[in-house]
């Protein structure tokens, strides 16, 4: 008798079956990841973690630049002047964030990063075109355009609103607008381009004719903007009373704290302009502190030896003159050239505000060219000077060997260098801050009426005051 198989049986080996041959031909169909698939799926990994931390980095960095300018400069700047013009003074350094803003949008940016010629960027950025989230490798290859355009527009805003610490307590509210309008797009957008932007006459990592280095805005910033608030200080003349009567300032304490928050917010300044979360970034970091710590050393230092005692506003004002004068140099320089840096700025830039500024018998308000005009040069120079190719090899040959950076390692054409965009810097600011300053004073007039500046410009500029007292009832 035949032997039958069971039904159940007969379908469980089918279906057994089927699968088996469904898993063959899927296995025979995907072939397993070579190694040189896994590398490249890994490195693909690799640059993706590195672009988000780079970018969360810069992201931090631009919010900390912005913490500079408002509270930080608004609260340092107006504890310096009379109660009177307290409001007026911080109202200034805000409107900077807002206006500067707006400018840079439409075309400051451009002017600034865009391609362009040796001495200004031209106009293909404009309104942003071409400014997305992206990397522009020239710059930062790591970052889309957008995070490197806000970071930069940061350092755009700070610059003029240092200026107005020269002509506090005496300038025209409408005329600061029009004036710093002006001044962001002829003296701040091609001096950025000449030491950052692509083809600039002085742009170290781009080739530029005469590289300079400039980390973080030495010559960008603090020179131009402190010898355009010389120039401002001269051209609208000392405020009344001055020097005969006492002006102190109406609050250290609100001053104190702002300089702390500039101190502060100059990791971002500076560790930042390593544009990555990097080994550069950490060294810029340190450096910024020990040259602020130093200069605030050697300016208390320098006034103790002179006048018996040693104040809290010299300390901040000293800590101010040694984040200014580290900043070109805070990413080519070891650890302890910064504290010869910053001490050195500390006692000069306290010999400027102490000696010099009598000597001539300009009014610089509060001292925007003794701090950041002297302390920017002397910065400059210095980098110079300390540059040293360990920290940051910046200068290659054709063969990609590293090139000597300062005079440390042996470079001394990078001091010559480094006096030239000191040179141009200077030159710019005096031109540019004074045809600006005709212009305005023809089109609206730049100096506060007497009876205003009596009054104090809280009152006769914004209609409102800073502080109001309650009297008690006699």
């Amino acid at each position: 008798m035949k032997r039958r198989f069971p039904r159940g049986k007969l379908r469980a080996c089918s279906l057994g079956l089927i699968l088996l041959a469904s898993c063959c031909h899927l296995t025979a169909q995907s072939s397993p990841a070579t190694p040189a698939d896994r590398i490249a799926q890994l490195e693909l990994q690799v640059k993706s973690a590195q672009s988000s931390a780079d970018n969360a980095w810069m992201l931090v960095s631009a919010a900390l630049v912005l913490l500079m300018t408002g509270p930080g400069l608004a609260l340092f700047y107006g504890g310096l002047v009379r109660k009177k013009n307290v409001l007026a003074t911080m109202l200034q350094s805000f409107a900077m964030m807002a206006l500067v803003t707006v400018i840079w949008a439409i075309v400051g940016y451009s002017l600034s990063f865009g391609a362009g010629n040796s001495f200004v960027g031209g106009l293909h950025n404009v309104f942003l075109r071409g400014v997305g989230l992206q990397p522009d490798t020239d710059y930062a290859a790591t970052i889309p355009a957008q995070t490197f355009m806000i970071y930069q527009l940061m350092f755009a805003i700070i610059t003029p609103a240092l200026i107005t610490g020269a002509f506090a307590e005496r300038m025209k509210f409408s005329a600061m607008l029009l004036f710093m309008t002006l001044w962001s797009l002829i003296v701040y957008a091609p001096m950025a381009h000449m030491v950052w932007g692509k083809g600039g006459w002085l742009n170290a990592a781009l080739g530029g004719r005469f590289p300079s280095l400039d980390f973080a805005g030495g010559t960008v910033v603090h020179v131009t903007s402190g010898v355009s608030a010389l120039v401002c200080a001269t051209y609208l003349g000392r405020r009344l009373g001055y020097p005969k009567e006492p002006m102190p300032p109406h609050s250290v304490v609100l001053s104190f704290v702002g300089a702390c928050l500039l101190w502060v917010g100059w990791f971002g300044f500076n560790a930042g302009s390593a544009l990555a979360a990097s080994g550069l970034a950490t060294s810029a970091f340190v450096n910024t502190h020990f040259g602020a710590a130093a200069a605030a050393v050697g300016w208390a230092g320098a006034e103790w030896v002179r006048n018996g005692k040693a104040s809290a506003l010299g300390a901040i004002s000293g800590a101010v003159a040694g984040l200014v004068a580290i900043t070109p140099a805070a990413g080519f320089v070891t650890p302890m050239s910064s504290l010869i840096i910053g001490l050195v700025a500390g006692i000069l830039c306290y010999f400027m505000v102490a000696k010099v500024k009598n000597w001539f018998g300009y009014d610089d308000s509060l001292d925007a060219f003794g701090v950041h005009g002297a302390g920017g040069t002397i910065g400059a120079l210095l980098t110079g000077i300390f540059a040293t190719s360990s920290i940051n090899p910046i200068y290659h040959n054709a063969r990609g060997d590293v090139l000597p950076s300062g005079v440390v390692d042996g470079n001394w054409a990078q001091l010559g260098n480094q006096c030239v965009a000191v040179l141009i810097a200077w030159v710019l600011a005096i031109v540019g801050t004074f045809i600006i300053l005709k212009v305005v004073d023809l089109l609206i007039g730049v100096r506060v009426p007497a009876d205003h500046e009596v009054q104090g410009l809280d009152l006769s500029q914004h209609g409102e005051e800073g502080y109001y007292w309650e009297l008690s009832a006699s």
